[in-house]
């Protein structure tokens, strides 16, 4: 089973001026627990949501889709034997980040 790991951020948060020394480690140290465990199968930052371009079938707009004080800033997409498994990354992925966590399964 696939799942999405996502960190949610602030719409002010900057990742290079916000995250320490102590911060990075720590992601660092998760990413090489999950690739040891085999359950990483990628993962990404995303650029602040202010950057987006968002695409309807009304045109291309500058920012992001929803308007909300908070956006997604990075993810993991895990394979793990169940929900529990991923809701355990996913509470490591807290910790590590400092951030609140949204933990979905794919379909299929």
């Amino acid at each position: 089973m696939r799942f999405l790991v996502s960190i949610h951020h602030a719409d002010d948060y900057d990742a290079v001026a916000s995250e320490d020394a102590a911060t990075i480690q720590a992601i660092d140290d998760l990413n090489d627990e999950m690739e040891a465990a085999g359950v990483r199968k990628f993962a990404g930052g995303l650029h602040r949501a202010m950057h987006a371009k968002s695409i309807t079938a009304d045109g291309v707009t500058d920012g992001p889709y929803l308007k909300t004080e908070e956006h997604v800033g990075g993810f993991w997409m895990l394979e793990c034997a169940d929900m529990d498994e991923a809701v355990e990354w996913g509470k490591k992925a807290t910790a590590a980040c400092r951030a609140p966590v949204e933990v979905r399964q794919f379909h299929g």
